[in-house]
């Protein structure tokens, strides 16, 4: 890793896996979400689109500080693996745990040891969005599996997202602003 700083080579690991797992998130939200509306669950398929925005959004986060600190980001992307929606929830719900629990935690707290700032945004807005599509994601498996279709599953629905941090919403106008990054509530990008 030439033209990196010899102290920040540990955080731009972190933010290079970082950019690939969330890279990865999208490219497999966006085939997920694909299956939902096949499978007539509208809902539950703006719910993917809306994540998947907001991991792009992270994996561009972290591109720009990979820049910064003179690396380049690249990464692979896997072939996605698509299977009935109620798996794929199930799926992505282990995928945001993962990030939720253990991986952001831990690149967070390697990153405040450096008094990386622009590592620390990055990661804690990452985070933070995660959180929120856990949470979706959860309430979605936990419809889907009692076999309420004709919740806000079945039904295209508007998701809101941060254009700045990825922080996602199911309702308009939560706040004035993003509760994680500050961002005017008009900016946020509305996702069907």
């Amino acid at each position: 890793m030439s033209g990196i700083a010899a102290e920040n080579a540990i955080t731009v690991q972190n933010l290079l896996a970082a950019f690939e797992g969330e890279s990865n998130a999208h490219a497999k939200y966006t085939a997920f979400a694909v299956k939902a509306d096949e499978d007539g669950l509208h809902g539950a398929a703006s719910l993917f689109r809306a994540a998947g925005r907001a991991e792009q959004i992270h994996a561009t986060n972290h591109a720009r500080v990979i820049g910064l600190m003179g690396g380049h980001a690249e990464c692979e992307i896997h072939d996605v693996e698509v299977k009935t929606t109620l798996e794929n929830l199930k799926t992505a719900l282990n995928g945001e745990q993962y990030e939720i629990d253990s991986m952001y935690p831990g690149f967070l707290e390697e990153a405040t040891a450096r008094k990386n700032t622009a590592a620390i945004r990055t990661f804690h807005g990452a985070l933070e969005a995660e959180k929120t599509h856990a949470r979706l994601y959860a309430e979605a498996i936990a419809l889907l599996a009692a076999g309420k279709k004709d919740t806000w599953l079945g039904a295209a629905r508007d998701f809101y997202v941060c254009p700045v941090c990825g922080y996602t919403s199911e309702t308009e106008e939560e706040h004035e602003r993003c509760p994680v990054c500050n961002c005017p509530w008009e900016r946020f990008e509305i996702i069907r």
